[in-house]
């Protein structure tokens, strides 16, 4: 499959999912730091593990855009999240993650219903990965004593 044939949303939907991918590996390293800083190694150590997952989601999205025969090309990083304490880096990291997991839930919805499979399946893949992570952070900060806190209008995908 070439460029050509390749509908332009679903090339913005790639573009897209790269920029937040590498701002999620700009964020976690960040936070990494903080943690580190903060003598909260276990908390450090994870974010990194974090960051390398995001990582290696930035790469699979380059090698597709590559495949497609498309330029990769992050168009905007967003701002590392920061905060005093590591609840706080969690709450970003969750209302983040969420924005990841809508992207890919609607970029696999839209390749689908215009009969790109391939493309659907690789948003999907990323899909269920990025629900997982979010799980993840949403489970740290129960461990953590912070109440789950769901936003009435934030869509549920699993």
């Amino acid at each position: 499959m070439r460029h050509a044939l390749i509908h332009p949303r679903t090339l913005g939907y790639l573009g897209r999912a790269l920029s937040l991918e590498l701002s999620a590996v700009q964020q976690y390293m960040t936070q990494a730091s903080l943690a580190e800083a903060w003598g909260l190694r276990e908390a450090a150590t994870r974010l990194r593990e974090e960051t390398v997952e995001e990582m290696k989601h930035a790469e699979r999205i380059i090698q597709r855009m590559l495949v497609l025969g498309v330029a990769p090309n992050a168009s905007q990083l967003r701002p590392a999240g920061v905060a005093r304490n590591l609840a706080d880096l969690l709450r970003q990291d969750a209302v983040f993650e969420s924005e990841i997991v809508a992207l890919y839930q609607e970029a696999a919805t839209f390749c689908r219903r215009v009969g790109d499979q391939a493309n659907g399946d690789f948003f999907q893949a990323l899909l269920e990965e990025e629900a997982e992570h979010a799980r993840e952070i949403e489970d740290w900060l129960a461990s953590l004593g912070v109440p789950r806190h769901r936003d009435p209008a934030e869509r549920v995908y699993f």
